[in-house]
């Protein structure tokens, strides 16, 4: 697996000439593309983004190696940087077929981070409002919760130290305090507004929500 990794993240930072990048916009929506074609999406997005070099290579990777088994989107994946303020757009949703990015606010869970800061503290104990780190798949059914009537797709944490995501009933879901420097208790939250473009791509997508490590 370690060699599979530094094989991958090395083949990732090649330039792709211009034959090949034609040929890549025969790539059809709804099919997993192939690996070269990731390789040109992650130095696209490196190159145009200003999304953390880190996670992209973490990210690509899990995504390359579980997209079948964990039956993950074909069209999209996302990265919640957390090493970005709040204030920022700093939910990053790439297009794995044409390498677009489009990025969103989301807020933290009140106890990681200040209003308006980064997340410095994540958590997966229930309790503790704190935003959980690690990779997530979306899932595909929307909702409205009970009590504040925020629209919302469920999760499922992929890794153990996220484990506790579904029990601690974390979600990603609309909220209007979301670009006030509000924060969640826990959950990853985006404005209202932005719900259906969020949503239509987020459905079974990768999630991964990076605190710098």
């Amino acid at each position: 697996m370690k060699t599979k990794h530094i094989l991958f993240t090395s083949l990732v930072f090649f330039s792709l000439n211009t034959q090949s990048l034609t040929a890549y916009g025969y790539v059809q929506q709804g099919k997993h593309v192939s690996v070269s074609h990731l390789q040109y999406v992650f130095n696209k997005v490196k190159q145009t983004s200003n999304v953390s070099e880190k996670a992209l290579a973490k990210t690509f990777h899990y995504y390359e190696n579980n997209r079948h088994t964990q039956r993950l989107s074909a069209n999209y994946l996302a990265i919640a940087d957390y090493t970005k303020s709040a204030w920022e757009k700093r939910l990053f949703i790439i297009n794995l077929h044409t390498g677009n990015v489009t990025p969103y606010l989301v807020a933290h869970g009140r106890n990681s981070g200040d209003r308006g800061d980064r997340v410095w503290s994540a958590g997966n104990t229930a309790g503790s409002f704190k935003t959980p780190t690690g990779f997530f798949k979306i899932g595909s059914k929307e909702g409205i919760t009970s009590r504040k009537k925020y629209n919302y797709l469920g999760l499922d944490g992929l890794e153990w130290e996220n484990r506790n995501a579904r029990q601690r009933e974390i979600i990603l879901h609309t909220a209007p305090y979301v670009g006030n420097a509000g924060r969640s208790h826990g959950c990853f939250a985006i404005k209202p507004e932005d719900r259906g473009a969020v949503f239509s791509r987020m459905k079974r997508a990768l999630l991964l929500s990076y605190t710098g490590y």
